[in-house]
Protein backbone atom coordinates (compact mmCIF):
# COMPACT_ATOMS: atom_id res chain seq x y z
CA UNK A 1 0.00 0.00 0.00
CA UNK A 2 1.05 3.42 -1.00
CA UNK A 3 1.57 6.40 1.30
CA UNK A 4 -0.99 8.09 0.57
CA UNK A 5 -3.46 5.10 0.45
CA UNK A 6 -2.56 3.89 4.05
CA UNK A 7 -2.94 7.52 5.29
CA UNK A 8 -6.58 7.86 3.61
CA UNK A 9 -7.14 3.99 5.28
CA UNK A 10 -6.51 5.79 8.62
CA UNK A 11 -8.05 8.77 8.29
CA UNK A 12 -11.14 6.29 7.15
CA UNK A 13 -10.62 4.42 10.34
CA UNK A 14 -10.90 7.52 11.81
CA UNK A 15 -13.91 9.04 10.80
CA UNK A 16 -17.28 9.76 13.56
CA UNK A 17 -20.50 9.90 11.74
CA UNK A 18 -23.88 9.60 13.08
CA UNK A 19 -24.21 6.94 10.30
CA UNK A 20 -24.74 3.07 11.56
CA UNK A 21 -24.77 1.96 15.18
CA UNK A 22 -21.98 2.77 17.84
CA UNK A 23 -19.54 -0.49 17.93
CA UNK A 24 -20.93 -2.89 20.46
CA UNK A 25 -17.29 -3.07 22.67
CA UNK A 26 -17.74 0.39 23.86
CA UNK A 27 -20.74 -0.96 25.85
CA UNK A 28 -19.42 -3.94 27.49
CA UNK A 29 -18.84 -4.55 30.77
CA UNK A 30 -15.34 -4.07 32.08
CA UNK A 31 -14.89 -8.02 32.98
CA UNK A 32 -16.96 -9.08 30.18
CA UNK A 33 -14.45 -6.85 28.02
CA UNK A 34 -11.00 -7.99 29.39
CA UNK A 35 -12.14 -11.71 29.43
CA UNK A 36 -14.16 -11.84 25.93
CA UNK A 37 -13.39 -15.13 24.79
CA UNK A 38 -11.92 -17.00 27.44
CA UNK A 39 -14.89 -17.89 29.38
CA UNK A 40 -14.35 -21.02 31.30
CA UNK A 41 -17.56 -21.79 32.72
CA UNK A 42 -20.98 -20.55 33.60
CA UNK A 43 -24.48 -21.45 36.39
CA UNK A 44 -27.25 -20.82 37.03
CA UNK A 45 -27.16 -19.63 41.38
CA UNK A 46 -31.10 -19.26 41.41
CA UNK A 47 -34.38 -18.38 39.45
CA UNK A 48 -33.05 -14.98 37.38
CA UNK A 49 -29.68 -15.04 38.32
CA UNK A 50 -26.55 -16.38 36.76
CA UNK A 51 -22.70 -16.35 37.33
CA UNK A 52 -20.41 -16.59 34.54
CA UNK A 53 -16.69 -17.27 35.84
CA UNK A 54 -13.43 -16.67 33.30
CA UNK A 55 -10.89 -18.53 32.72
CA UNK A 56 -8.96 -16.27 35.12
CA UNK A 57 -11.07 -16.56 37.73
CA UNK A 58 -13.02 -13.30 37.08
CA UNK A 59 -16.92 -13.70 37.63
CA UNK A 60 -19.92 -11.47 36.35
CA UNK A 61 -23.57 -11.40 37.32
CA UNK A 62 -26.88 -11.67 35.49
CA UNK A 63 -29.88 -10.58 37.16
CA UNK A 64 -32.78 -11.04 34.83
CA UNK A 65 -36.00 -9.63 34.84
CA UNK A 66 -38.97 -9.49 33.12
CA UNK A 67 -40.89 -6.62 30.87
CA UNK A 68 -43.40 -6.15 29.35
CA UNK A 69 -41.79 -5.25 25.83
CA UNK A 70 -43.96 -2.00 25.71
CA UNK A 71 -42.60 0.67 28.65
CA UNK A 72 -43.22 4.11 29.33
CA UNK A 73 -40.57 6.54 29.50
CA UNK A 74 -40.90 6.51 33.61
CA UNK A 75 -40.43 2.87 33.50
CA UNK A 76 -36.90 2.93 31.48
CA UNK A 77 -35.83 5.66 33.55
CA UNK A 78 -36.16 3.87 36.55
CA UNK A 79 -34.76 0.66 35.15
CA UNK A 80 -31.83 2.66 34.34
CA UNK A 81 -31.93 4.13 37.89
CA UNK A 82 -31.14 0.53 38.95
CA UNK A 83 -28.82 -0.08 36.91
CA UNK A 84 -26.60 2.83 37.95
CA UNK A 85 -27.74 2.50 41.77
CA UNK A 86 -26.60 -1.40 41.46
CA UNK A 87 -24.48 -2.14 38.38
CA UNK A 88 -22.12 0.85 37.38
CA UNK A 89 -24.69 1.55 34.74
CA UNK A 90 -24.31 -1.82 32.90
CA UNK A 91 -27.57 -3.59 31.39
CA UNK A 92 -29.03 -4.97 28.42
CA UNK A 93 -32.02 -5.93 26.77
CA UNK A 94 -32.50 -9.32 25.65
CA UNK A 95 -34.42 -10.94 22.35
CA UNK A 96 -36.98 -11.89 24.32
CA UNK A 97 -37.66 -8.55 25.91
CA UNK A 98 -35.75 -9.27 29.31
CA UNK A 99 -33.97 -7.07 30.90
CA UNK A 100 -30.41 -8.08 32.54
CA UNK A 101 -28.22 -6.37 34.76
CA UNK A 102 -24.72 -6.92 34.28
CA UNK A 103 -23.06 -6.96 38.09
CA UNK A 104 -19.63 -7.59 39.54
CA UNK A 105 -20.28 -7.31 43.11
CA UNK A 106 -22.03 -10.57 44.26
CA UNK A 107 -23.69 -8.52 47.47
CA UNK A 108 -25.65 -6.56 45.64
CA UNK A 109 -27.69 -9.16 43.74
CA UNK A 110 -29.91 -9.71 46.27
CA UNK A 111 -31.01 -5.83 47.43
CA UNK A 112 -31.35 -5.19 43.86
CA UNK A 113 -33.65 -8.24 43.64
CA UNK A 114 -35.62 -7.01 46.53
CA UNK A 115 -35.98 -3.71 44.95
CA UNK A 116 -37.33 -4.94 41.26
CA UNK A 117 -39.91 -7.42 43.46
CA UNK A 118 -40.96 -4.63 44.99
CA UNK A 119 -41.80 -2.93 42.20
CA UNK A 120 -44.20 -5.49 41.06
CA UNK A 121 -41.69 -7.02 38.31
CA UNK A 122 -40.51 -10.76 38.50
CA UNK A 123 -37.06 -12.09 38.19
CA UNK A 124 -36.54 -15.77 36.35
CA UNK A 125 -36.64 -17.19 33.17
CA UNK A 126 -33.44 -18.81 33.50
CA UNK A 127 -33.24 -22.69 32.99
CA UNK A 128 -36.04 -25.21 33.18
CA UNK A 129 -38.75 -22.27 33.06
CA UNK A 130 -40.73 -20.61 30.51
CA UNK A 131 -38.73 -17.05 29.96
CA UNK A 132 -40.68 -14.06 28.58
CA UNK A 133 -42.78 -14.67 25.56
CA UNK A 134 -41.02 -13.35 22.17
CA UNK A 135 -43.83 -11.46 20.33
CA UNK A 136 -44.87 -9.03 17.65
CA UNK A 137 -46.44 -5.52 17.30
CA UNK A 138 -50.19 -6.66 16.85
CA UNK A 139 -52.94 -4.18 17.11
CA UNK A 140 -50.93 -1.74 18.61
CA UNK A 141 -48.79 -1.23 15.71
CA UNK A 142 -49.21 -3.24 12.80
CA UNK A 143 -51.79 -3.16 10.05
CA UNK A 144 -51.73 -6.77 9.06
CA UNK A 145 -52.01 -8.24 12.42
CA UNK A 146 -55.35 -11.09 13.63
CA UNK A 147 -54.44 -10.31 16.93
CA UNK A 148 -52.80 -8.65 19.39
CA UNK A 149 -49.80 -9.64 20.45
CA UNK A 150 -49.03 -7.40 23.92
CA UNK A 151 -52.32 -7.89 25.19
CA UNK A 152 -52.05 -11.80 24.52
CA UNK A 153 -49.05 -12.15 25.94
CA UNK A 154 -49.71 -10.63 29.16
CA UNK A 155 -52.63 -12.58 30.04
CA UNK A 156 -50.68 -16.11 29.52
CA UNK A 157 -47.35 -14.77 31.75
CA UNK A 158 -49.68 -13.42 34.10
CA UNK A 159 -51.42 -17.25 34.11
CA UNK A 160 -47.50 -18.30 33.80
CA UNK A 161 -46.16 -16.40 36.37
CA UNK A 162 -44.91 -19.43 38.29
CA UNK A 163 -42.96 -21.42 35.64
CA UNK A 164 -41.00 -17.84 35.06
CA UNK A 165 -39.68 -17.52 38.27
CA UNK A 166 -39.19 -20.91 38.99
CA UNK A 167 -37.04 -24.16 37.42
CA UNK A 168 -39.58 -26.89 37.73
CA UNK A 169 -40.24 -27.83 34.41
CA UNK A 170 -38.05 -30.69 32.68
CA UNK A 171 -36.69 -28.60 30.27
CA UNK A 172 -37.06 -24.72 29.07
CA UNK A 173 -40.23 -24.18 27.18
CA UNK A 174 -40.05 -21.21 24.54
CA UNK A 175 -43.34 -20.22 24.07
CA UNK A 176 -43.42 -17.38 21.37
CA UNK A 177 -46.33 -14.97 19.20
CA UNK A 178 -46.97 -14.23 16.02
CA UNK A 179 -49.95 -11.54 15.20
CA UNK A 180 -50.50 -12.73 11.80
CA UNK A 181 -49.28 -15.68 9.51
CA UNK A 182 -45.93 -13.56 8.35
CA UNK A 183 -44.44 -14.14 11.55
CA UNK A 184 -41.96 -11.78 12.65
CA UNK A 185 -42.18 -13.26 16.10
CA UNK A 186 -40.41 -16.58 14.82
CA UNK A 187 -43.33 -18.95 15.90
CA UNK A 188 -42.27 -21.91 13.46
CA UNK A 189 -39.68 -23.28 15.84
CA UNK A 190 -40.93 -22.36 19.35
CA UNK A 191 -42.26 -25.24 22.02
CA UNK A 192 -45.59 -23.84 22.20
CA UNK A 193 -46.49 -21.26 18.75
CA UNK A 194 -49.52 -18.39 19.50
CA UNK A 195 -50.52 -17.39 15.74
CA UNK A 196 -52.78 -14.49 14.63
CA UNK A 197 -54.63 -16.44 11.60
CA UNK A 198 -56.86 -15.11 9.05
CA UNK A 199 -59.94 -16.92 7.68
CA UNK A 200 -61.33 -15.00 5.05
CA UNK A 201 -59.43 -13.51 1.98
CA UNK A 202 -59.56 -9.50 1.91
CA UNK A 203 -61.79 -7.54 0.78
CA UNK A 204 -61.97 -5.85 -2.46
CA UNK A 205 -63.42 -2.08 -1.74
CA UNK A 206 -65.60 0.18 -4.54
CA UNK A 207 -63.24 1.83 -6.63
CA UNK A 208 -60.09 0.15 -6.06
CA UNK A 209 -58.81 0.91 -9.59
CA UNK A 210 -58.72 5.00 -8.53
CA UNK A 211 -57.37 4.19 -5.14
CA UNK A 212 -54.51 1.89 -5.82
CA UNK A 213 -52.56 1.18 -8.72
CA UNK A 214 -53.95 -2.46 -10.19
CA UNK A 215 -50.59 -3.60 -11.88
CA UNK A 216 -48.58 -3.10 -8.47
CA UNK A 217 -51.51 -4.41 -6.45
CA UNK A 218 -51.26 -8.12 -8.40
CA UNK A 219 -47.94 -8.19 -8.40
CA UNK A 220 -47.85 -7.67 -4.54
CA UNK A 221 -49.21 -11.38 -4.08
CA UNK A 222 -46.57 -14.55 -3.75
CA UNK A 223 -48.94 -16.97 -4.63
CA UNK A 224 -50.55 -15.70 -7.18
CA UNK A 225 -54.41 -15.15 -5.89
CA UNK A 226 -54.93 -11.63 -7.50
CA UNK A 227 -56.45 -11.43 -10.97
CA UNK A 228 -57.23 -7.88 -12.47
CA UNK A 229 -60.45 -7.35 -13.48
CA UNK A 230 -62.98 -5.03 -15.03
CA UNK A 231 -66.44 -3.99 -13.43
CA UNK A 232 -68.56 -1.39 -15.11
CA UNK A 233 -65.81 -0.25 -16.82
CA UNK A 234 -64.00 0.51 -14.01
CA UNK A 235 -60.53 -1.32 -13.03
CA UNK A 236 -59.96 -3.64 -9.78
CA UNK A 237 -59.54 -6.65 -8.82
CA UNK A 238 -60.52 -10.62 -7.79
CA UNK A 239 -59.23 -12.42 -5.30
CA UNK A 240 -58.64 -16.26 -6.32
CA UNK A 241 -59.54 -17.70 -2.90
CA UNK A 242 -57.91 -21.61 -3.22
CA UNK A 243 -54.86 -19.65 -3.40
CA UNK A 244 -55.19 -17.33 -1.32
CA UNK A 245 -52.93 -17.62 2.42
CA UNK A 246 -53.63 -14.59 4.42
CA UNK A 247 -50.37 -13.00 4.08
CA UNK A 248 -51.76 -9.46 3.78
CA UNK A 249 -49.18 -8.26 1.87
CA UNK A 250 -51.59 -7.19 -0.63
CA UNK A 251 -53.00 -4.40 2.33
CA UNK A 252 -49.59 -3.58 2.36
CA UNK A 253 -49.65 -2.15 -1.12
CA UNK A 254 -53.83 -0.88 -1.48
CA UNK A 255 -55.64 -0.23 1.45
CA UNK A 256 -58.86 -0.78 -0.54
CA UNK A 257 -57.94 -4.53 0.16
CA UNK A 258 -58.27 -4.75 3.69
CA UNK A 259 -58.18 -8.09 5.51
CA UNK A 260 -59.38 -7.48 9.37
CA UNK A 261 -62.32 -9.07 10.61
CA UNK A 262 -63.88 -9.10 13.49
CA UNK A 263 -65.72 -12.33 13.43
CA UNK A 264 -62.99 -14.49 11.29
CA UNK A 265 -60.23 -13.35 13.09
CA UNK A 266 -58.51 -15.80 15.44
CA UNK A 267 -55.73 -17.28 17.39
CA UNK A 268 -54.12 -20.56 16.33
CA UNK A 269 -51.81 -22.63 18.63
CA UNK A 270 -49.23 -24.48 17.40
CA UNK A 271 -46.27 -26.72 19.04
CA UNK A 272 -43.27 -28.85 19.10
CA UNK A 273 -40.77 -26.66 17.42
CA UNK A 274 -37.23 -25.83 18.49
CA UNK A 275 -34.25 -24.18 17.20
CA UNK A 276 -31.35 -25.93 19.38
CA UNK A 277 -29.02 -28.52 18.14
CA UNK A 278 -29.23 -30.31 21.53
CA UNK A 279 -30.36 -34.23 21.39
CA UNK A 280 -32.55 -34.02 18.01
CA UNK A 281 -32.35 -31.81 15.05
CA UNK A 282 -34.20 -28.42 15.11
CA UNK A 283 -37.94 -28.88 14.15
CA UNK A 284 -41.07 -26.43 13.06
CA UNK A 285 -44.03 -26.21 14.95
CA UNK A 286 -46.90 -28.17 14.28
CA UNK A 287 -50.83 -27.29 14.36
CA UNK A 288 -52.29 -28.12 18.03
CA UNK A 289 -55.29 -26.16 17.90
CA UNK A 290 -56.70 -24.66 14.52
CA UNK A 291 -58.82 -21.86 16.12
CA UNK A 292 -59.80 -20.01 18.97
CA UNK A 293 -61.59 -16.61 19.13
CA UNK A 294 -60.32 -13.09 19.77
CA UNK A 295 -61.50 -12.41 22.88
CA UNK A 296 -59.74 -9.35 24.31
CA UNK A 297 -59.30 -7.84 26.95
CA UNK A 298 -58.29 -11.28 28.54
CA UNK A 299 -58.35 -13.79 26.12
CA UNK A 300 -59.25 -16.59 27.99
CA UNK A 301 -59.69 -19.48 25.81
CA UNK A 302 -56.13 -19.26 24.43
CA UNK A 303 -54.77 -18.71 28.16
CA UNK A 304 -56.68 -22.17 29.31
CA UNK A 305 -55.57 -23.61 26.08
CA UNK A 306 -51.06 -23.14 26.82
CA UNK A 307 -52.34 -23.69 30.46
CA UNK A 308 -53.57 -26.76 29.25
CA UNK A 309 -50.66 -28.00 27.23
CA UNK A 310 -47.93 -26.50 29.61
CA UNK A 311 -49.36 -28.87 32.28
CA UNK A 312 -49.55 -31.72 29.94
CA UNK A 313 -45.93 -30.99 29.01
CA UNK A 314 -44.87 -30.88 33.28
CA UNK A 315 -46.93 -33.89 33.74
CA UNK A 316 -45.81 -36.51 30.96
CA UNK A 317 -42.13 -35.17 29.73
CA UNK A 318 -39.06 -36.73 31.06
CA UNK A 319 -36.31 -34.49 32.57
CA UNK A 320 -34.49 -32.59 29.67
CA UNK A 321 -37.12 -33.33 27.15
CA UNK A 322 -38.24 -30.15 24.85
CA UNK A 323 -42.06 -29.85 24.23
CA UNK A 324 -41.11 -31.65 20.46
CA UNK A 325 -39.45 -34.79 21.84
CA UNK A 326 -41.87 -35.39 24.13
CA UNK A 327 -44.74 -35.38 21.63
CA UNK A 328 -42.33 -37.67 18.93
CA UNK A 329 -41.61 -40.42 22.09
CA UNK A 330 -45.26 -40.65 23.03
CA UNK A 331 -46.77 -40.50 19.39
CA UNK A 332 -49.66 -37.38 18.38
CA UNK A 333 -52.58 -39.51 18.86
CA UNK A 334 -51.34 -39.49 22.58
CA UNK A 335 -50.36 -36.22 22.54
CA UNK A 336 -54.33 -35.36 21.63
CA UNK A 337 -55.33 -37.48 24.14
CA UNK A 338 -53.50 -36.36 27.09
CA UNK A 339 -53.93 -32.60 26.06
CA UNK A 340 -57.74 -33.13 25.40
CA UNK A 341 -57.69 -31.61 21.96
CA UNK A 342 -59.55 -32.65 18.96
CA UNK A 343 -58.07 -33.56 16.25
CA UNK A 344 -59.62 -32.13 13.02
CA UNK A 345 -59.30 -31.95 9.25
CA UNK A 346 -57.50 -28.51 9.88
CA UNK A 347 -54.12 -30.43 11.24
CA UNK A 348 -53.73 -32.50 7.66
CA UNK A 349 -50.99 -30.30 5.73
CA UNK A 350 -52.33 -29.75 2.35
CA UNK A 351 -51.31 -26.70 1.73
CA UNK A 352 -49.62 -26.72 -2.16
CA UNK A 353 -46.50 -24.51 -0.70
CA UNK A 354 -46.06 -26.61 2.42
CA UNK A 355 -42.44 -27.50 2.69
CA UNK A 356 -41.82 -30.94 3.43
CA UNK A 357 -38.39 -31.58 2.34
CA UNK A 358 -36.10 -28.53 3.94
CA UNK A 359 -33.33 -29.81 5.48
CA UNK A 360 -33.49 -27.52 9.11
CA UNK A 361 -30.40 -29.54 10.68
CA UNK A 362 -26.79 -28.55 11.20
CA UNK A 363 -26.01 -32.39 12.13
CA UNK A 364 -23.57 -33.98 9.54
CA UNK A 365 -24.68 -36.94 8.19
CA UNK A 366 -23.03 -39.61 6.00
Amino acid sequence: MEKGERNMAETVQQRKTDIGPPHYEQFLHPVIKKNFGKWQYHEILKPGVLVHVAEGGEKIFTVRMGSPRLLSVQTLRWICDLADKYCDGYLRFTSRNNVEFLLADQTKIDPLIKEITAAGYPVGGTGNSITNIVHTQGWVHCHSAATDASGVVKCVMDDLYEHFVSMKLPAKLRVALACCLNMCGAVHCSDIAILGIHRRPPRVMPGLGKICEVPTTVASCPTGAIAPKMVDGQQTVEIIEEKCMFCSNCFSMCPALPMSDPLNDGISIWVGGKLSNARTTPGFSKLAIPFLPNNPPRWPEVVNAVRGLVDAYAKGANKHERMGEWIARIGWPRFFEVTNLEFTKYHLDDFRFAATTYNTSAHVTF
